[in-house]
């Protein structure tokens, strides 16, 4: 009876153990890890200067030519001359003009005359209407091309139409030159124009929208400064700014005015650096500059930024104030904190707390205020 006892016992293993054998234990769960690329948010840069190379201008020049073809009689200035308003500068040899003057002057008086001799005759009824007509447009036909005459004699003195220095001379006594043909440059020296060009991301600095143009200007100091006097700085007066983008080098052209100076000579020409302080207004808020990829959602209802917690290797998403555009970047003024790392691409398969890696070719870290300098 025992013996049958163990022969059970020992089916039932057996059966135990070829039932375990088909029932394989249920699989590990393996998280899923995506890869992302991401950017190291630094600290805001407390400086804001930029330094742009500068080309000095005269506040006003004029090219002056003559109105009308001819041969240079007088030439009374040279290069470096300075003028007064309405100064001769050169004549031209007037003679067959005035020829032509006198020539209209004659037939002027001949035209004059008959008119006045008709006014009283069609009173009298002693000429027709028609032939007063006819008298009438000789002589306001005649006055008109004495006129003509009378301009062309006038236009063989150049005179200076400002003060100012002649910068350049194109011409010599006694040659002929062409009507509209430059002969002299002028230039006004008493306030001199700075022109340097900017980048679009930094004319958005110079134009920013939140601000008048007025209160925007007073928060950007700039100063101009010349390499062979070290340590010495002027100050700017802004005046325009292009609204067309150079076709080669897609900058604007910013033009700011310099009042004469009297401890150095600054002439069209030169060449200067000049230094636009952002600082008071880069700091009225604005926080950080990021790529403007990593800011998904609605970038006026809801701007979101997933952050990276560095230990987990997870991501949460964060609502973000965002500021203005500035090329490919973006300014968050709240919501991200020095030393936190946001993703830049993968943003769409992202989910809360989902465990990512960082993939090898990382985005750069925020550049400092030196970097963005144009030397």
């Amino acid at each position: 009876m025992q013996r049958y006892a163990n022969s059970s016992t020992g089916l039932l293993l057996i059966s135990l153990a070829i039932a375990g054998c088909g029932e394989p234990p249920p699989p590990e769960t393996v998280e899923a890890v995506r890869p992302v690329k991401s950017y190291l948010i630094e600290a805001a840069t407390s400086g804001g200067k930029r330094s742009f190379p500068a080309r000095i201008d005269a506040g006003r020049k004029a090219e002056l030519s003559f109105r009308v073809s001819g041969k240079v009689n007088t030439l009374l200035v040279k290069e470096g001359d300075r003028v007064d308003q309405g100064q001769a500068l050169a004549t031209l040899d007037g003679t067959d003009y005035r020829i032509t003057y006198n020539d209209r002057k004659a037939n002027f008086d001949k035209a004059d005359k008959n008119f006045v001799r008709a006014k009283e005759l069609v009173k009298k009824g002693n000429i027709s209407k028609m032939d007063f007509d006819r008298l009438e447009a000789e002589f306001k036909s005649a006055r008109a091309v004495l006129k003509s005459a009378q301009q062309d004699l006038n236009y063989t003195k150049l005179t200076a139409p400002f003060s100012g220095v002649i910068a350049k001379r194109y011409i010599e006594k006694f040659e002929e030159v062409q009507a509209k043909q430059t002969v002299l440059d002028l230039q006004d020296l008493t306030q001199l124009e700075v022109k340097f060009d900017v980048p679009e991301s930094q004319l958005r600095e110079f134009r920013p929208e939140e601000e008048t143009a007025e209160a925007k200007r007073a928060h950007i100091p700039v100063e101009i400064s010349f390499s062979d006097l070290p340590g010495k700085r002027y100050p700017l007066t802004f005046r325009e700014v292009s609204t067309k983008a150079d076709e080669k080098t897609q900058t604007f052209q910013v033009t700011y005015a310099m009042e004469k100076v009297d401890d150095m000579t600054v002439l069209p020409g030169m060449t200067a650096t000049v230094t636009v302080d952002f600082s008071g207004y880069l700091n009225k808020g604005i926080r950080h500059s990021v790529p403007a990829r990593a800011i998904v959602g609605d970038f006026k209802l809801d701007p979101k930024a997933w952050v990276i917690d560095e230990q987990s290797m997870r991501v949460k998403a964060r609502s973000v104030k965002v500021g203005r555009l500035l090329g490919d970047r973006i300014e968050v003024l709240e919501g991200l904190q020095p030393g936190e790392r946001i993703v830049t691409a993968g943003t769409p398969f992202l989910v809360e707390n989902m465990k990512v890696r960082l993939m090898p070719d990382q985005e750069q870290a925020e550049p400092r205020a030196e970097d963005l300098n144009y030397q």
